[in-house]
Order: C-alpha cells, then structure tokens, then sequence
C-alpha cells in the first residue's frame, strides 16, 4: 500500500536568528569531509558567495563612518550658529553625504541578494543530490534492512535530515562569512576611530563569550531532547493514523491518547526549557551591550570634550560598537549551526552506507524462462545464528502446480521470497531452468514471476492504472479482459467513475475482497511464467472463490505455480503438495497419495472438517 506520509519539521530558531543547538555528530571530522566533497563541485559558485558577501559587509561597515560626516557637519553648523562665528548648517553636503549611503548601502544590498541567490542555488542542488542519492539506496537495500528499519526513520532521513543539512548549511556558510568580515571590518574602523575606546570595546569580549558559551552549554541537552522526542511524537502520530481502524476495534483510543500525552509532555518540557534559555540570551547581551554603551559614552564624552574627539566619531563609535558584538554571538551560533549541519548529514551518509544487496554476477540474459524450478538443501535465517530454514529441497517441472502447506511459521512465504531472491541463502542453492539464480540479474528474474500476496499492493491511482501497474504498456483493452478474468469488471463498473476511480490513498474506498481481486486482476495482466499465489483467495467469499478458482485454473495451464494456501481443499488438484514444518519439508507428493500416508498432512486437512459437537 502506498503511504504518501512524511513529517516535516523546521529548524529551531533562537533570538539571535541562528540555528539552535542540536545533535552532535558522533564523528564530526569524517562527516565534515564527506559533506566538504558534496560541495566541492559547487565550489567556483561558493568562492562567488565568499566574495559578493565579504563585500556586501565591508560596503555595510563604512556607512556609520561617512555617517559620522554628517553628524560633524550638522553639530559643527549649529555650533557655529549658536555662537555667531560660522555660517550654518551646510545641507548641500549633508545631501551629498545621503546620496553617498544610498548609493552605499544599495551596492551592500545587491551583493547581499547575489549572494544570497547564490547559496540558494548550491545548498538546493545539494539536497536534490542527497535525496536522489537516497532514493537510488533504497532500490538497492536487502528486504531485510527494512524489517529492521521503521518507516519513520527512512522518511525522516530523506525530509528532515535533508532539510536541515540545507537549511542550517545555507545559514552556515553565509553568516561565518558576514561575521569573520565584519569582526575584522569593524575592528578596524575602531582602531581608525580611537584606540583608546577599542581597547573599552575589547574588554567586554570575554564576558559575552563566556555568557554565549554557558548558556548555550546548559541548553544544548534540552535542544537535543527536544528532537528525540519529536521524532516519539511524530512516530506515534504516524502509526496510529496508520492503524485506526485496529485502534477502534479494539477500543484503545485511551491507551493511545495517554502515550500521546507522555510524549508531548516531555516534548513540551525539552522545548520550553530550550526556547527559554536560548530566549535568555539576547536580554542578557542587550544587557552587557548597553552597560558598554555607558562606558563609551562617558569616557567619548570627556574626549569630545577635551577636543581630542568629534560627536560625529562617537555616534559612529556606537554604532560599530554594536556591529562588533553581533558578530561575536553568531560565531557562538555558527558553531552550533555547523554540528547541527554535520549531525544531520550524518544520519544521512549512515544510510548511504547501508551494506546493499549483494552485487550481481550476470552470466545469463535474455532467457526464455520455461519454468523448472529446483530447490537444493536450501538453508537461511533472516539472522545469522537463527536458521529457520534448515534443509529444503524440492523438484519442480515447468508448469507443474505446486502447493505449499504447513502451519503458521513453517516457512512457506519465505521460500518464495527466497525463489525470487528477496534474501540472500545461508547455504544451498535455487536453480531455475538449471541457471543458479544468482546468474540472473534481480530485474530479470523477478520479471519471470507473478505475485499475489495476502497484502494487497495497491497505491493512490485510478483502478484502471492500479491494475496496469503489472504490465505498464498493458492497452486498456488488456486491462479490462484481465479484469474480466479475475471477476473484477462487474464490481468496478458499479462503483463511481468505474475503471477511473482512484484510490485513496490507504485504499479505504473499497474492501478487502475487491482489493484482493484486484491484485489477482494485476497478476493475469502480468501474464508471467511462473505464479506465486499466497493466500491469492483469503479475503473474499466462498461464490466469488470459485469463480476466481476457475479464472486461476485457466491462468495457470502452462506456468509453474506456487501456491500457499491455508484451506486445503483449494489445492487438492495439485499435481505436487510440500508439507512443510518447521522449516522443512515432512511430506510430499499429490493429495491422494498424502491422505493414503495418513499422516501430517492428513491430520492437517482432516482438522478442517471435523466437526465441532
């Protein structure tokens, strides 16, 4: 069934308009290179975006400097006003002086956009990249990472890892360089300013790192908390919305609300207590900002007083005083930014290292699969040192019908998820038409066989294209006879829009026994050399199965079958039955010459007509 779901969640924001802290990267130096080389065919494009950010910033930075002309020309005019020596206020040049921050701070704002344009442009390829790179991993991992591995996970890998590697890098890189400029930038213009108030300036250096540094050190575990349990909140979420109509059944609508409310409680607590310390902190700078303004101001006043500084350096003192420590609270931010960057690609390069499925060895193509199949002493466990297939073995002839019974957990599913190469063997081999299996490509063998599952495959799409779905250049003349053949056309043509109806997305707008015969109908498209049935008839009715019994029969005339089946009675006309238990075969050979053993297989089909007193 497709599950077009997926959580989204945004990157988490402080006060200062950086990233919050996040989780560390458990090998930070060896993902920093890994992501550096995700970047490195990008890098003419960045060197652009180091060059058109360092000058947009030193553009930002002489502003308050010619500003400061224009405080002197105006203070200097009033002066000279009030004290009767000068000849006013000069706004000829104090218009020039505008002009000049106009046409200033318009230059800043164009390299600012160019770059911002830039960076855009390389962190979204990056993320194309990575998610196309995820999705091409996903075709190549074993069945058995994903029995594992939840959903949640995987989808979270491909959404939010991938948004907040793009998010946080782009922020990242731009600001570190806006801020290394600035630092230097603004340090400078001080020094041309005076030096006396620099080394003013200086001082509080120390006491801002430390104030960044402690806070971010205490919020840093509530910000990682705060994931972890998102990521709970968005799983449970996500499976009950999945499941609930089993959580109705089965009434547990308060169990699940009160798992809910734990895991929002501790979401809520993380986040609180994460947002209120980051939120601490630009009060506290603003704080320590202001108790330097008041030095600057005392101390400038007293030069500008004593005539060794103008109130046109001053103003412009201020204003690079408070350039300076803006800069020194992103880098604190920067460097959270750039563990938050490197945890999330990360998880993201774990993935793409995935042990995939083993590779292919192909010495056979293009054949003309008949149909023998030969199982010998096949052994496999989906773990290492749990076997549950421990010696298999079985002949089977092209087009021969073959039904495999056993109880539940005997193995029957997993052997044709092993015919068709699903998982690797632990030991033997599986011949079809004398060729190992591992001599076929995974594309071409799995193209020989027809399925029909107990789970239903079918996905958010009209009916017509859910059935074409087993054979894609299938003509809607096609589609339709194999609709016939499987008893589908009547149903569908007494449901709304009839073939082009579309399915929901959790196919909920028809029922289980429609949803089996149309996969059944998919199967008969495919029109593939061998069948693989698997409880192909367990969700509908006794009428509709022997209609269906009929279509298969006639399907399966010149094709090797597999069928696994649970009531036995549709499989007496099997020319060949494997009695299968505990991961083994105990008896074969047809129905008649099985019930004249009398023995597992009889006391099997007996079971299912006895009668209850």
């Amino acid at each position: 069934m497709s599950q077009k779901q997926g959580m989204k969640r945004g990157p988490m924001g402080g006060p200062m308009g950086g990233m919050v802290p996040g989780e560390k990267a458990k090998n930070f130096k060896g993902s920093f290179k890994r992501l550096v080389s995700y970047l490195s065919p990008f890098a003419l494009q960045i060197l652009f975006v180091v060059i058109f950010a360092a000058v947009s910033t030193v553009f930002t930075i002489l502003g308050p400097k010619i500003l400061a002309g224009a405080t002197d020309e105006i203070t200097n005019g009033l002066f000279g006003t009030i004290s009767g020596s000068g000849e006013g206020i000069n706004f000829g040049k104090i218009g020039f002086i505008i002009v000049e921050l106009i046409i200033l701070y318009g230059i800043s704002a164009l390299f600012s956009y160019m770059q911002g344009h830039l960076m855009a442009g390389v962190t979204t390829k990056v993320s194309y990249n990575l998610r196309n790179a995820i999705m091409e991993k996903i075709n190549k991992l074993p069945l058995g990472f994903f029995h594992k591995t939840s959903q949640g996970d995987v989808l979270s890998r491909i959404t939010n890892d991938v948004d907040t590697l793009s998010q946080s890098m782009n922020q990242c890189i731009t600001q570190a360089i806006t801020s290394v400029t600035s630092i230097l930038g603004v340090f400078i213009m001080m020094l041309s300013i005076s030096w006396q108030l620099t080394l003013v300036a200086l001082c509080i250096i120390p006491v801002s790192l430390i104030l960044v540094v402690s806070i971010v050190r205490v919020s840093q575990k509530y910000f990682r908390g705060q994931q972890e349990y998102l990521g709970s909140v968005n799983g449970h979420i996500e499976e009950m919305y999945g499941g609930h109509v089993v959580i109705k059944a089965f009434n547990r609508e308060k169990e699940s609300l009160k798992k809910f409310n734990e895991e929002k409680d501790k979401l809520y607590n993380s986040s609180w207590k994460a947002q209120f310390l980051s939120g601490i902190m630009q009060p506290a700078m603003g704080f320590i900002g202001n108790l330097e303004y008041v030095m600057i101001c005392i101390i400038g006043a007293s030069m500008a007083a004593g005539g060794t500084m103008s109130i046109g350096d001053i103003q412009a003192f201020i204003q690079y005083v408070r350039s300076f420590t803006q800069p020194i609270t992103q880098m604190a931010n920067i460097s959270n930014m750039v563990q938050q960057t490197v945890a999330a690609s990360e998880r993201i390069f774990e993935f793409l290292d995935e042990e995939e499925e083993c590779p292919e060895t192909v010495k056979v193509k293009n054949v003309d699969i008949k149909g023998d199949v030969r199982f010998e002493h096949v052994k496999f466990g989906y773990e290492e040192n749990e076997i549950i297939i421990k010696d298999f073995s079985a002949d089977v002839k092209a087009g021969q019908k073959v039904a495999i019974v056993g109880p539940t957990g005997a193995g029957k599913t997993t052997m044709v998820k092993l015919l068709m190469r699903f998982h690797e063997l632990n030991g033997g081999a599986i011949y079809v038409d004398g060729h190992n299996i591992k001599d076929f490509s995974r594309a071409e063998l799995r193209g020989a066989f027809g399925m029909v599952l107990q789970d239903t495959w079918l996905y958010n799409g009209t009916i017509m294209d859910n059935i074409r779905y087993g054979r894609l250049e299938a003509s809607d003349e096609e589609v339709i006879a194999a609709a016939k053949a499987a008893q589908v056309d009547h149903f569908v043509k007494t449901l709304p829009d009839s073939y082009n109806m579309v399915l929901n997305e959790e196919v909920s707008n028809v029922s289980q026994g429609q949803k089996q015969l149309l996969t059944i109908a998919r199967a008969i498209l495919a029109d593939s050399k061998v069948l693989i049935l698997d409880e192909a008839t367990s969700s509908v009715d006794t009428r509709t199965e022997i209609l269906i019994q009929k279509a298969m029969d006639n399907l399966m005339k010149g094709r090797t079958s597999f069928i696994i089946a649970h009531r036995l009675s549709t499989i007496k006309n099997a020319d060949l039955i494997l009695c299968m238990k505990d991961g083994d075969i105990v008896e074969q050979g047809t129905h008649e010459e099985l019930m004249e053993l009398n023995g597992f297989y009889a006391n099997l089909y007996n079971s299912q007509f006895e009668k209850v007193s």
